[in-house]
This record gives C-alpha cells, structure tokens and sequence, in this order.
C-alpha cells in the first residue's frame, strides 16, 4: 500500500486519482512514497527513506529544497499552466482597474453620504473627472516572461488592441514563431521595458530575476509607466516600486504582494495572492499533480519535473527498473554490465540527463531478482534504484 502525505488543502478532484486499494491518504501519513503540496513551506521538513516523489500542486518551488531532494533521490513534479489562465484574468483586470482607477473610484462612491441628493449629477460628475483614467487599446506593454502565463498575456493583450513586446531568453525558437501573431520579441530585458507604457512580469522567482525590477530598471521605463506582479513578491524590489510611485515615475502598481508601505497608497490596486486562487486552477493543478506523483510511483515515469529529466514511455511486459545518478561518462555501460552479468535482457531502455543528473529506465520482459538493483545501486554515483514489478 502506497502513502501520500497531503500538506496545505489540496482538491479532492485530485485526491480521486489515487485508487483507494492501493494508496492511504491523509494529513498524517507516516513516512509517506508521495507528498502533495502547494504554498506550505518544506524546507526544514524531514523526509522519510521510502519519500519517492513530492508534486507541487502549481507552478512555483520556491517552498521545496530541490538540491536536498536531488542528492535523496526525490523526484519534485510541478503542474505548469494549471493556473495559467486565472493568473492571466486577473493580471489583465487588476492593470485595467489600475489604469482607470477602479479602487479609489469604488471607495470614493462608498463614502458619500446616504442622502439621495449625494447621488446627483452634479457630485458623480466630480468623481468622474477625479477618477479618470486611460484606455489600454493602442498601448505597448511589456511582457517579462513568455511562458504558461505570459503567452496567455499576449493573446489577451493583442486581442485587446495593445502593441505586446515579450522578453524571454529561454523560450525556444519554435516557441516563439508560434507566438509571432501576437507579439513582437525584445533582444534584452532592457530593451523590453524601455518604452513600455505597460510592464507586467511572468518569471519564476531565482537568482536571475530577483529583484529585476528595483531603482535601475525603473529608472530605464517611460514617466508614468504602469506595473504589474502578480508573479513572485521578489522579483520586484517594493521599495523601490513605492518610491517610484511617490515621485510619480511610476503612475500605477498592480500586485498580488502587498507590503505595508504600499497598502494605503493611492496608485496601487493590491490583491492577498488570489491570481491562482481559483476553484477551477485548484482543480486542474491538484490533478496534474496526483497524475503525476502516481505514473511516478507505478511506472517510474517523470512529467513535468522541475530537478529530474522528464522520462515516459508504455513498460514492456516484466518488471521495470528506474536509476537516478550523477551524469557521467561510463555510468550506463557499467549498468548494462550488471544486468548482463545477471543473465537478463533488455527490452527497452531510456537514458536523459538534466544538467548534473541522469535517469535511466531499463524494461524487461520478467521478473528482475532484487541483486541485479543491488548490484546497480553499489555503482560509485548512483543516487537511487528501483524495480516497479
């Protein structure tokens, strides 16, 4: 009977994919072959020897410590595009509401008086030229990160008449001849912003993109430039952002990361970290990930990892062997020769690397003896074997 430990509240759409007969889940599970998480910090959590996969319920893994779980032997999956589109549909409402000065307009009409002659044409007009603000059609913005979301962006934003420029150096190629209909590509992150009157960043949060916008990149943008983050709090430097907005650089922050200085300012339009809290995104990342963590655990095969290669193809007949280990000239001859040595044959094998680590997939058409994967394991730089009958 396999364990997964549930962390955080995870969709019971997702928890359905595990069949009872076979898996015991819950929020105290022991020692546990599978972990199912979201936003919940693990990276002082202890993890048990039969711990195989972890899967992130969404896209960010900032909470898990992916070297730890590499040098264990831990295969973290993630579900990327899950929420792609609530992020999308908020980004894109919180930089209208910024613009047009939703917020403050809202708040200025709750606080007239419940006199009915507070509500003539005459007060409403005064709010109107207050509160007025501009379209989005015929603006540039300035898309960081063309992935899951930021892709989802430029659809949006083309559709709605803005002129996109995307940054992304590390979509591919054909990626972005696909997305050529709805976006023009900047060479450089500099050359991305520079002339926006719009930018709104997609990245995942590393040591890359830290603070990528802070007092120089700001510096770099048109007067009176909107900015949105609804991706990770560290990209953007708050406090530059707030002095920004004090000295009118910046006409507008659209955030889902507010901090304290920033959430009574008038120009922000500050959310609690809603853009994937949606009942549908919850959905489909808690079912890509429990997909995930079970092909995992029975078949050895990765989708979406974010620390292993991604490895998967139908099994032969007979037991599988699955092997993590450090990518090196030499290690899968060394393997082929235990095998060999054992009198067994093999009928498929798959071997990826991902930067310092490989894996390797070995299929058979019996059954493996438990001394062929201990033969393996006792191979100077193999991190962990398993046979999957």
């Amino acid at each position: 009977m396999n364990k997964i430990l549930i962390l955080n509240t995870v969709a019971a759409e997702g928890l359905a994919e595990f069949d009872k007969e076979k898996y015991t889940i819950g929020q105290n599970v022991a020692d546990p072959d599978g972990i199912m998480v979201r936003s919940k910090p693990i990276h002082d959590m202890e993890f048990g020897p039969n711990l195989k996969v972890i899967a992130r319920c969404g896209a960010g893994v900032n909470n898990i410590p992916l070297d730890r779980c590499t040098k264990a032997g831990i295969c973290v999956v993630n579900a990327p595009g899950g929420n792609a589109n609530a992020v999308k549909e908020l980004t894109v409402a919180a930089i209208i509401m910024t613009m047009r000065h939703g917020y403050n307009a809202m708040s200025w009409v709750r606080a007239l008086s419940d006199e009915e002659s507070a509500y003539g044409k005459d007060v409403v007009e005064s709010g109107k030229e207050v509160f007025r603000g501009p379209e989005i059609m015929g603006k540039k913005i300035a898309i960081i990160g063309v992935g899951n979301v930021g892709s989802r962006m430029a659809k949006a934003c083309h559709d709605l008449g803005m002129k996109v420029i995307g940054y992304d150096p590390y979509l591919s190629h054909v990626r972005q001849q696909e997305l050529r209909n709805y976006l023009e590509f900047a060479p450089s992150f500099e050359d991305a912003i520079q002339g926006a009157d719009v930018v709104t960043v997609h990245t995942p949060l590393n040591d890359e993109t830290k603070g990528m916008i802070n007092a120089r990149t700001i510096a770099l943008m048109n007067d009176g430039v909107y900015l949105a983050n609804f991706a990770r709090g560290g990209i953007v430097d708050a406090d530059a952002v707030c002095d920004a907005l004090d000295g009118g650089k910046i006409a507008g922050y659209a955030t889902d990361f507010p901090t304290p200085r920033m959430k009574t300012m008038d120009k922000v339009f500050c959310t609690p970290h809603l853009a994937s809290g949606t009942p549908e995104a919850e959905i489909n990342c808690a079912v890509m990930g429990a997909r995930q963590a079970k092909d995992y655990i029975e078949n050895g095969n990765i989708v979406n990892s974010v620390n292993l290669p991604n490895v998967s193809f139908a099994r032969a007949d007979g037991d599988r062997i699955t092997v993590i280990h450090d990518n090196k000239v030499g290690m899968l001859g060394l393997m082929t020769e235990k095998v060999a040595a054992a009198g067994l044959n093999i009928e498929n094998l798959v071997n990826k690397a991902k930067g310092e680590v490989a894996y390797t997939i070995l299929d058979f058409n019996g059954s493996v003896p438990k001394s062929v994967a201990d033969s393996i394991a006792a191979i100077p730089g193999v991190i962990r074997v398993r046979v999957i009958a």
